[in-house]
């Protein structure tokens, strides 16, 4: 039994053995089979690094030489660079060098010149004074009375040719300009008319019968004052048969007494009470109507966009004149005569119709300050939102303000066309007459002249100068100087033409 134990036991630690040798043995031949991959792949790894490090050595290298190609050819442009300048620099020292030695010659001759000069001046100083002395003992007369005399014969031929000079350089440059105005205004005069208005400070109520003045003046008057009162209208009944006459310097005021009045003879009830309602009535009817002539002239006009107020100071405008001219029929025809003339020059007609329109709308405020119409139209319309270049010809038209818009000159044009054209305003008798004698007497105050008219209401002045005194050239010369001084010193419309008539008589009698 132990035998059998120990036989097994035996063979069990056998058979371990035999298989522990057997794995032993494939371990060694798998490390072995490692050992061998890791070889063959550390070689084929470092034949990879040799090859990598082949190519690298050989990329550095190109690149090294390309470097050192690329060093030598800035070296080689550098020099050749360098060459050139050496060169340019060689070929300018030469030529500054060229220069001196002409310089140092020119400089010779130069010297000489001068040594020349000073000998040469010398003697003509010489021969100036001889000659100066031999003229005063001829003539008799000092250097300085000479030169005198020399310089008042220059001037007065010089001031003769300038006039002439500038007579012909005038008519030269207004040859086309004229003649293009002239063209502009025919046709703006052509294509506009307005009718002839006649505006006084007092107005007459028309009635059918003189009845009619007991009940207006009422019972001791009291009528009559109250409506004096309510309108601030001075009313005059006396011996005119069948008419009232009402006297105001506000045709607006005029206007509420002249409806008022009619109203209250068509109603038949005067008295006091009735007089100030319809008075109150009356005032805000014609405030209506204001309105609505200000957006009936704007309408026609084609102006939009005006403010709710210069609507209404442009219906004002109807109640307002100026030297005998309805103010709203001037400013439309301004507006109008604007519009065709910016269309002419290729402006903007809207913004001209309506800087015309507004021009003197500073003559009619609701308070009267101590401006003069154009600033005073100027800082309303600017306060109602009017832009640049209407504010500038509103201001600028009678030239308080310096001009800086195109718009300005036409507007200050058209109004002068307007106010100007005959017939259009009234002037006092008394200032045309001084006017009239103003322009004769400046004519008289130059020497040689015989006589001078004013003729055509003042447009043209006719000057009769005295042959012996006045030549033809000094006569052009006098028509520009007195033209020159009337514009000067005159306010005149329009335009006055100096005529300057010279004329040679020979008489002689037969016995």
């Amino acid at each position: 039994m132990v035998n059998v134990i120990i036989g097994a036991l035996v063979g069990l630690i056998g058979g371990g053995i035999i298989t522990f040798i057997i794995q032993n043995t494939m371990l060694k031949n798998r490390r072995a089979q490692i050992l061998k991959e890791a070889d063959l792949e550390g070689e084929a790894m470092k034949k990879d690094k040799i090859l990598q490090a082949k190519e690298r050595f050989l990329k550095l290298k190109e690149e090294h030489e390309e470097n050192v190609k690329e060093r030598e050819r800035r070296m080689q442009s550098n020099e050749d660079r360098v060459k050139g300048k050496e060169k340019s620099l060689t070929q300018k020292i030469e030529e500054v060098s060229r220069k001196e030695k002409d310089t140092d010659r020119l400089q010779g001759e130069l010297a000489t010149k001068v040594e020349a000069n000073e000998v040469r001046y010398q003697e003509l100083e010489k021969m100036h004074q001889k000659r100066v002395a031999e003229l005063t003992k001829i003539t008799g007369m000092s250097i300085e009375d000479a030169k005198n005399l020399l310089m008042e014969s220059l001037k007065d031929e010089a001031r003769t040719s300038a006039m002439v000079h500038i007579k012909e350089i005038t008519e030269e440059a207004k040859l086309n300009a004229n003649r293009e105005a002239k063209r502009i205004v025919i046709q703006t005069i052509q294509r506009v008319a307005s009718e002839q208005a006649v505006e006084n400070a007092v107005s007459v109520f028309n009635i059918e019968s003189d009845e009619v003045k007991g009940r207006i003046i009422g019972r001791e008057g009291r009528n009559i004052r109250a409506l004096e009162a309510a309108t601030g209208v001075e009313i005059i009944v006396d011996d005119t048969p069948e008419a009232i006459i009402l006297s105001c310097f506000d045709p607006v005021r005029r206007e509420i007494a002249r409806l008022a009045l009619h109203q209250l003879v068509s109603d038949g009830r005067i008295h006091p009470a009735r007089i100030e309602e319809v008075v109150v009535k009356t005032k805000k009817s014609l405030e209506e109507e204001i309105a609505e002539t200000g957006r009936r002239t704007c309408i026609d006009l084609g102006i939009h966009g005006l403010h709710p107020e210069l609507i209404r100071m442009v219906g004002r405008m109807k109640y307002r004149s100026s030297y005998g001219q309805n103010l709203l029929q001037h400013s439309r025809e301004v507006a109008n005569l604007c519009a065709i003339m910016a269309a002419e020059l290729g402006l903007n007609v809207k913004v001209a119709k309506r800087a015309g329109l507004l021009h003197d709308i500073g003559k009619v405020p609701d308070e009267e300050p101590e401006l003069p119409h154009a600033i005073l139209g100027m800082k309303i319309a600017e306060k109602f939102g009017e832009k640049p270049d209407v504010l500038n010809a509103i201001g600028a038209h009678h030239d308080e303000i310096e001009m800086t818009s195109l718009i300005s000159p036409i507007v200050q044009i058209c109004d002068s066309i307007s106010g100007a054209r005959p017939g259009a305003r009234r002037e006092v008798v008394e200032s045309y007459i001084k006017r009239i004698k103003d322009l004769e007497n400046l004519a008289l105050s130059y020497d040689g002249v015989n006589s001078a008219y004013a003729i055509q209401a003042g447009r043209e002045l006719r000057v009769l100068v005295e042959s012996e005194k006045v030549t033809d050239l000094r006569a052009d010369e006098l028509s520009f100087a007195i033209s020159q001084k009337i514009q000067t010193e005159m306010t005149y419309p329009g335009q006055v033409k100096v005529t300057v008539i010279r004329e040679k008589r020979s008489v002689n009698y037969a016995k």
